[in-house]
């Protein structure tokens, strides 16, 4: 009886990582999208600018969104990513967590760079991004 409770607590702990790890995913696509629609304003209003368009009021507005959005997309995927590292710690306090071989953990990663390389490429107007 107490292999079959322990084996059931251990379930359990897994199941939970797994929450935790569909959530960081959810988090994740949110993310994505924050950064791709700013990076989207920026370009096709980039686009607007160079054929003297008279829809845009101010030059600097649309670079301004896109950079906003792209800075709350890469932060949300940097609060999300350590609220699932602390939740899995909890989980699991006496064994080491290998990041590695967590797959959304490693994909929030390189989200969260992909979208600081967008934004210091369309401030410093460089790059692939601009």
């Amino acid at each position: 009886m107490n292999d079959q409770q322990l084996s059931a607590n251990e379930l359990a702990v897994e199941r939970n990582i797994l929450a935790a790890e569909r959530t960081l995913m959810a988090w994740i696509r949110t993310a994505l999208s924050m950064i791709s629609f700013g990076f989207a304003i920026y370009k096709f209003m980039q686009i607007l600018l160079m054929d003297n368009s008279p829809l845009i009021i101010r030059i600097n507005e649309p670079r301004n969104v896109g950079l906003a959005l792209i800075s709350l997309g890469s932060f949300a995927i940097i609060f999300a990513t350590i609220q699932h590292f602390r939740y899995v710690k909890r989980m699991n306090p006496g064994k080491r967590y290998k990041f590695w071989t967590d797959l959304s953990f490693l994909v929030a990663c390189l989200l969260t760079l992909l979208g600081f390389l967008m934004f210091g490429s369309i401030i410093l107007n460089i790059g692939p991004f601009d």
